[in-house]
Parts: C-alpha cells; structure tokens; sequence
C-alpha cells in the first residue's frame, strides 16, 4: 500500500506545463470538498441507526454515473472527470484531457495506469482506503464510525481498520435524499494515507441505475505480449 501512495503522491509534473496532482488515494469529503475533517457539533439522536443506512445505502448502489472534482492537499489544485461505479466492486475514473492517468477496477484489482511515465501498478481492491467503497466483502460496520456534523441532513462515517493502518482512512459523506438509494446519496469521500497526505473527491450529477458496459472497468495492459 506505501508503494501505491508514494507513486500517486510523486507524479512527475505534465510536460505541458500543468501541475501534477498528486493522488494519494480516495476519502469522501463535505460537499465545499474540505480536506479538514466535519465540524463537530450536535451527534445524530440514533448513530447506530444512521451507520446502518449509510452502510445499506453504499450497498444499495447497483449502478452511478457522476462527475467528480478531485483535489489533493499535497498539490494544493484539482482535477475534474467523470466516475463510473457498479456493484460488485468495479469504478472507473475517468480524468479530464490532458490528465494522463486512469483508475480502473475490474472487481478484483485496482489498477492505476499512468501514460506518461508507461507506468501501471495493480493492487487488491481490499488493501486501499477505497475497499470500503469498493470491496463487496469489507464489512464496512466493523470497521465504520458515525462522525458528528452540523448538518441533520448529513450522513459521514469513517472507516478505518485499525490492525492495518497501512490501507489508509476513508470519510464517507451521504446527504439525505429520497431518490437516491436508501435515502442517501454519495456526495463525496475524502482519503488519509499513513503519511497523513489526504485527498477528497465530491461528486455532482449522480445518476443511478443505468447501464454501464463491462468493458468501462477492464483494462488490457498494452505492453503485455502472448508466449509464443
């Protein structure tokens, strides 16, 4: 997990000039995609309650398209693309042009694939800050804690495996919204790696339920080459 982190947080800057952004790996944030963690003001009356419909929520996803902004707090700017997410442990981070890098998952892996340097790492979806979004095994209410908020119409909850501190921290935001799957809709995720580097990402434009080709979350290594 240190060798993912440090490869996303030491891109070398674009050669057109742009600022590279660092990575460091996904944690959901508030919706002003703040990398400090929610204000603390009055607890939920029923935490215990509230943790099960974020949890029910997430896995309620069969499908969601949106737009993200990502920022890093080691870069200090921002990125923008469109995520592809399906159940069963497959996201697809599609940067803007220009941005050379792409995040797949196929459901098994997460690949990170960086076309500038020809540069592609492969690490089990369970051991990143983003198993709790992505592996369908992770019993995120084991791991997951109710944060308080300021707002009653927010959801955030930390998941955090404390026997492996390497795969990071992840902060989920949920905001109360009938439509959306179990009543809550993923807003956006802020991530923490062991060197304290944090990167969020807030999405906008959810859309749920749509038809998402396999072929968005697999990725055929280019520089592979069949045995003769």
């Amino acid at each position: 997990m240190n060798r993912m982190m440090n490869f996303l947080a030491n891109r070398p800057t674009l050669r057109r000039g742009a600022s590279c952004l660092a990575l460091g790996l996904l944690v959901v944030g508030p919706a002003a995609l703040s990398l400090c963690p929610p204000v603390a003001r009055a607890a939920p009356a029923e935490p215990a309650a509230d943790l099960g419909h974020a949890i029910a929520a997430l896995r309620g996803i069969a499908t969601l398209r949106a737009d993200f902004v990502q920022r890093s707090e080691a870069a200090g700017q921002q990125v923008t693309g469109v995520l592809s997410l399906k159940r069963g442990g497959k996201i697809r981070f599609q940067y803007q042009r220009g941005y050379p890098v792409l995040i797949v998952s196929d459901g098994r892996a997460l690949t990170i694939i960086d076309s500038e340097v020809n540069q592609i790492q492969r690490w089990p979806i369970g051991n990143s800050p983003l198993g709790a979004l992505l592996d369908p095994a992770k019993d995120v209410s084991r791991y997951g804690t109710l944060l308080p908020t300021i707002s009653p119409g927010v959801v955030t909850i930390r998941v955090e495996d404390r026997s492996h501190p390497e795969y990071g921290v992840m902060t989920l935001t949920f905001v109360r919204k009938a439509s959306a799957p179990g009543g809550l809709e993923l807003e956006g995720w802020q991530t923490q790696d062991a060197q304290n580097r944090r990167t969020a990402i807030r999405l906008t434009n959810q859309q749920y339920g749509g038809a998402l080709s396999e072929d968005l979350f697999r990725f055929t290594d280019p520089r592979a080459r069949p045995h003769k």
